[in-house]
């Protein structure tokens, strides 16, 4: 499936019809929904769903919530745009991934922390009456968009709530990321969020200070 070009149906047939659907949406982190935000706007009203129990250690979860809720209210959405916060509970991430400590980024132990984050915002999703679910991840080259929108199929089919299919990297997505991200002085982070994330990425550094 080209899941960038499932979106613009999904988008299309709803212009077609006169809708503006409510989305709940999974992010990561302010830098990654820019350029999600940007592009899905027009036509949803958009309510930020930060659910990232992944992210170590605290201080930087709370960092990068305040840049996430900084930048929704400076971006002039011409639709709805609204932010909901989770608590935050590493404990239900290590719980996730027990077993696959040692497995590196785009593995199986990300994949159970897609999987994780997305079962969370499907549900509120689903309680909270909206319209569709999805999530800002796919808009990262390090991120598998496919296992991602499989996941979001699964939990469409789990929960009886329309997932919106998407790989916002396509079209320069990451790209335009960053010059998002540099325009609203964004504080953008150097590892994914997890401990592990952070010392792969750590000893990345050591590598290349070694080799230099």
């Amino acid at each position: 499936m080209n899941y960038q070009k499932e979106m613009e149906k999904i988008i299309a047939q709803n212009q077609k019809d006169g809708l503006i659907p409510h989305i709940l949406l999974h992010s990561c982190c302010a830098p990654c929904s820019t350029h999600v935000i940007t592009t899905l706007s027009p036509y949803f009203d958009i309510t930020i769903f930060y659910y990232n129990p992944n992210i170590e250690p605290e201080a930087e979860y709370e960092k990068r919530k305040q840049e996430e809720i900084r930048f929704i209210k400076e971006y002039p959405s011409q639709n709805k745009l609204d932010f909901i916060d989770c608590d935050y509970d590493n404990n239900l991430y290590h719980d996730a991934i027990k077993g696959l400590e040692h497995l590196g980024e785009r593995s199986p132990r990300c994949h159970k922390c897609y999987y994780l984050r997305l079962d969370k915002t499907a549900k509120k999703a689903k309680e909270l009456n909206y319209d569709y679910f999805g999530t800002t991840l796919t808009v990262s080259p390090y991120k598998d968009s496919k296992i991602l929108n499989e996941i979001g199929s699964s939990l469409s089919a789990k929960y009886g709530i329309k997932y919106l299919y998407s790989d916002f990297k396509k079209q320069n997505g990451y790209l335009h990321s960053i010059q998002l991200a540099k325009q609203y002085n964004l504080y953008r982070q150097d590892y994914c969020g997890c401990i592990y994330s952070k010392e792969e990425r750590e000893r990345e550094k050591q590598r290349k200070n070694t080799e230099n």
